[in-house]
């Protein structure tokens, strides 16, 4: 009995000690994960306490150019332009069948019919008297009425002074004075990469501003017109900013925004503006004669570019120079010499790459004038004189 009683008391004994041992252990490990803890915010502290004081830095916010006042004044002298067109359209049920097309041709056999069309785009206040520059194509043909919405709200009828098909230029004029307007700048001194503004009202949403840059200059065969000199940018220019203007950071202008490249109808970052010299000489010469003038070589009907297997038929080293498809005899061309097939490969001692350039040259030249030109002919080349024209006596 009494061993019994002396082997519990061990057996308790025992069991204490052991929890003390455990309890003692524990909280050895508790201090030592808690002190790290509790002494990390201490470290950086006498770190920086010890360390030498040094220029405070200041954070440096990066911002973009201000257009805020150019946009302000250049939108003043920007207006909205909407043209109502009549159209003469065919009744015929059949009118978009080839079948019929093959057997009847355009035969008005059910009539025809006007219709109203209305064309919506931009225009530029150029003078403080009325004058308006736009697109041809904003104007349309068979106009009926004009109208000119101004910035101050304002709606005007506005009348047509002439056209330009072939740079896609109009003039325009309301009778008012006192107008806003944007002063011409110098397009030729334009370079790649330069900040533009396009102003404009795409899908009718006025006094649109957009930025960009000078993408390129002097491009031509985008086929917009039939004298293409356009400078490209990366401004948003969409439906409605036809005729709008580009400005420079100085906030003169120095192009008529004319279309867009886009497989979708909206903006895709290649737009093209008529270059403000080139409308300069449109709008004088429209002011002044009702029409441009411009030179010609006269009676050539056709030219086109040399592909590298027409290059080869005729005998040239390249695909430079402008191709005479067809021509009129009794012609000035026709008479100084120039004849189908031959390859224009030189005008007024400059070389020409494609036919766009040789058209640009010849409208160029002073009517009046003799140029000289260079053909390529089974395999010689030949120098000639050939007049230079008026382009509108050519015509008539």
């Amino acid at each position: 009995m009494i061993r019994r009683i002396l082997l519990t008391c061990v057996l308790v004994v025992a069991g204490f000690a052991a929890g003390m041992v455990v309890t003692g252990r524990m909280r050895i490990a508790s201090e030592s994960v808690a002190e790290p803890a509790a002494a990390a915010p201490a470290e950086p502290q006498r770190a920086a306490a010890q360390a030498p004081a040094g220029p405070a830095v200041t954070a440096t916010v990066t911002t973009g150019p201000d257009f805020t006042k150019i946009a302000g004044q250049s939108v003043k002298g920007v207006a909205n332009i909407s043209s109502l067109q009549v159209v003469r359209r065919p009744n015929s049920p059949f009118q978009d069948d080839p079948f019929f097309q093959y057997f009847f041709g355009d035969q008005d056999m059910y009539g025809a019919r006007d219709r109203r069309s209305m064309s919506l785009g931009s225009g530029v206040i150029i003078s403080a008297d009325g004058y308006i520059v736009t697109n041809n194509h904003v104007v349309g043909e068979n106009v009926r009425e004009i109208t000119v919405a101004l910035s101050d709200n304002r709606e005007v009828k506005g009348r047509v002074i002439g056209t330009d098909p072939a740079t896609d230029i109009a003039l325009l004029k309301v009778d008012l004075k006192g107008l806003p307007t944007i002063s011409w700048g110098d397009s030729a001194k334009l370079q790649v990469g330069e900040w533009v503004l396009a102003i404009g009202s795409p899908f009718q949403l006025s006094r649109t501003v957009t930025a960009g840059i000078i993408s390129a200059t002097g491009r031509s065969n985008v086929g917009f017109s039939e004298y293409e000199d356009f400078l490209q940018t990366d401004a948003a220019i969409n439906p409605g900013n036809s005729g709008g203007a580009l400005v420079n950071t100085r906030g003169e202008l120095i192009g008529i925004n004319t279309g867009i490249f886009s497989q979708s109808g909206g903006y895709q970052g290649i737009g093209f503006a008529v270059p403000s010299n080139l409308v300069q000489h449109i709008v004088n010469d429209l002011r002044e004669f009702g029409e441009v003038q411009r030179g010609t070589i006269g009676g050539i009907v056709t030219i086109d570019k040399l592909t590298p297997q027409v290059a080869e038929e005729v005998g040239a080293a390249n695909t430079s120079g402008a191709l005479v498809v067809r021509m009129m005899r009794g012609s000035e061309a026709y008479n100084a010499g120039v004849r189908p097939g031959d390859v224009i490969t030189v005008f007024n001692g400059t070389k020409i790459d494609d036919p766009s350039q040789l058209y640009r040259l010849v409208a160029d030249a002073k009517i009046g004038s003799m140029a000289t030109i260079k053909v390529f002919r089974t395999g010689r080349t030949l120098d000639l004189k050939v007049p230079i024209v008026s382009d509108a006596r050519s015509r008539r």
